[in-house]
This record gives structure tokens, sequence and C-alpha cells, in this order.
């Protein structure tokens, strides 16, 4: 997806739409009634555009988009928003819902429904397993298969065996990655994993009462633990494995806050978790695993929702810097999910969430 570092302050809030790389120009200025645009960490780019579905046709009047001329299943459907000349893109997928609404007070209207390449990777279940490998090797095995290029920037162990039991290959490829403390994501047919302290997506600086029109956040221990351990047999060995994860795992995100495992010891009490693993593991695949379940839980102690003009840069992996909030929630935050809407109401909004394992003031 292309980044643009700077947005004019005054454009057409109507997103240009293409399908099979045509710009469609009915159907951006006159015939949608509202679009939606969401990605979130886990991948796999989702949109929902709803149109007028009755007009003008021919001699007379009639349903405009059954013919299959420009809306069909499997046709590529593209949104772009932004000022003439320097708009961006924000989706592109096929079409895989078509979905017809016949109000009792209005025009019928005709919704379409599209996915990214991902949904290649969700549709089939397989069962097989991977021998002597490492993650690397089998997102780049999976990639091939579904004709992607794949593009990694990852660590990680070498595994004996890798299993995928009944799972569909994005569903494998989300576990793994989850696994590694890793992320992915597709564009045009490049798959991308990158390790979530390496993913840069740019940073916007918002300001409340300014760019950013709304935003709530939560600070909460419920979730935080001092620790996770993890626990298992390495089979090779024949030794126990006890490795451990605190807070230095997330000591290079907190941009000088407090995290979460540092405010549970002093407002309430040290809490640590265990995690016992059955299947056969090395020393360094469960330090691995206590790292990222560790971070995971950290990186969920400061939680925001806000709404913001529309704007294409606040997109997952994208570092929000929100100032106007105070001591507390002040700073940067990292982007999970990206929500871009448009309405005849509101026009072009952008909705996201972000995270971060910091609070700001004093310790």
């Amino acid at each position: 997806m292309t980044n643009i570092s700077a947005i004019s302050t005054y454009f057409a809030a109507r997103p240009t739409l293409r399908v099979d790389g045509d710009i469609q120009q009915l159907l951006s200025e006159s015939q949608l009634q509202s679009l939606l645009v969401e990605e979130t960490t886990l991948g796999l780019f989702r949109c929902e555009a709803n149109f007028v579905n009755w007009g003008t046709k021919g001699s007379g009047s009639d349903y405009l988009y059954f013919d299959r001329e420009i809306l069909d299943f499997g046709k590529v459907f593209s949104v772009e928003f932004g000022p003439s000349g320097a708009n961006g893109p924000v989706f592109a997928g096929r079409i895989t819902g078509i979905e017809a609404h016949y109000p009792s007070d209005n025009r019928p209207e005709l919704q379409i429904l599209a996915e990214d390449r991902l949904q290649d990777l969700r549709m089939e279940r397989r069962t097989r397993s991977f021998e002597n490998v490492t993650d690397r090797d089998v997102i780049n095995q999976i990639a091939s298969q579904h004709g992607l290029t794949a593009e990694i920037d990852i660590d990680g162990p070498t595994y004996r065996t890798l299993v995928q039991v009944n799972q569909s290959d994005l569903a494998f490829l989300r576990e793994r990655t989850t696994a590694i403390d890793a992320e992915l994501w597709i564009d045009n047919r490049s798959l991308y994993v990158q390790t979530r302290s390496r993913r840069n997506a740019g940073t916007v600086t918002l300001t409340y009462g300014n760019e950013l029109l709304e935003f709530t956040v939560l600070a909460d221990l419920a979730h935080q633990r001092s620790s996770v351990r993890v626990s298992g047999w390495n089979i090779n060995d024949k030794s126990a494995i006890d490795v451990e994860a605190s807070e230095s795992a997330i000591q290079a995100e907190l941009n000088g806050g407090r995290s979460g495992s540092a405010v549970l010891a002093r407002a309430l009490a040290q809490r640590h978790e265990r995690v016992v693993v059955a299947t056969p593991i090395s020393q360094q695949e469960a330090q691995k695993m206590a790292e990222a379940r560790y971070r995971a839980r950290a990186r969920g102690f400061v939680r925001g929702v806000g709404i913001v003009t529309g704007d294409i840069r606040v997109r997952v992996g994208a570092t929000l810097v929100l100032k106007g909030l105070g001591l507390f929630f002040d700073g940067p935050y990292y982007v999970v999910l990206a929500r871009h809407t448009f309405t005849l109401e509101d026009g072009f909004r952008t909705t996201f969430e972000v995270e971060r394992p910091g609070l700001g003031g004093q310790p």
C-alpha cells in the first residue's frame, strides 16, 4: 500500500472506485451510499460497499447492476481516497459476496463484499506436517503454493516437526506468526511476514481538538502478568525446560512509560503465569513462546479507540503520536485496527484501535 506523508486539508470525501482496474465514475460519484474498509493485525482486508441499484437504464427504469457487466463475483474491486493527484489506495480485493436490499421507503440497493488475496488461503483446510523446518521455510512453501511472493523479516528456531491439523493455510500462518511475535499481510501478490517490533507503516501525529475528533482509552490490569514461564521437556536432550519472560521483553517499546507489570506489582501484587507444553520443544522455542505470550499481554495494557477525519496514513502497523490527552495517555501508540468509512452523512472518516504497553506519568 502507498503511504502519503501529507494530505491536503480539503478534498472530495468520496472515494475513487475501480473494478478490474477501470475507474467507475458513476459508482463513485452518484450511486455510492456507504463504504467500509477494514484491516487488522490478523491480515485479510475486507470491504463493504453499498450502491443505489435502481435508475434510468435504456429507455426506462430498471435494476442497474444485475447484468453483471460491472459488479460480479471475482472481479477486482479497489478503493482510493485523497485529493486529486495525491490520492492513495486503501483496498484492493475480489468481490466474494453480493447482497440486495429492498427497503420500503427508498430505492433498492446492492451491497458488495470483497476481501484481499489472503482470502485464497482460508478456503481449504489441510492436515499435513513439516519436518526440520523454520517458520520462514513454511511461509515460503505456502506462499509459493498460492502463487505469492513471500517477503519475510522474522527470527525463529528450527522445529523437528510442525503440524497443520484441519486448518486453513491462513489459520495456520496466523498461528505460526503469533507464536514468533510477527504479523502478516498481503499487498498485491506479495505476502509480508514481519516481526511486530520491525513493522513500520509510518508515523502520524494527531492532536485532540484538532485532527483527533474523539478518543477513548483504557489502562487495565486485568490481564497483566509479572512474568510468563513456559515449561516442557526436551526430547533430544532428555531434560526439563523452564524459561521465563518478564518486563525486559517489552522494555524497548515502553518509551519511558510504566509497564503493566510495574503498575501491577505496585498497586496490587506480582502475578505470574505458567504455561506447560505437552509437545516436545527446544529451549529456544520455549523462550520465543514465553516472550511472545508476555508481549501480547503487556501490549494490551493501554488500549484506545479513536476517530479522525479520513486519513489513509492511519493503517495497521503505523505509529500514532497522540497529543492533548494529558500525562497518562499522551505519546505513541501502535495501530492494530484501521477502519475507513464513507457515508452520505459524515463523509470520509477513519476509526482506529491502538495499543501500547506503557502508561505515562511518574512511577
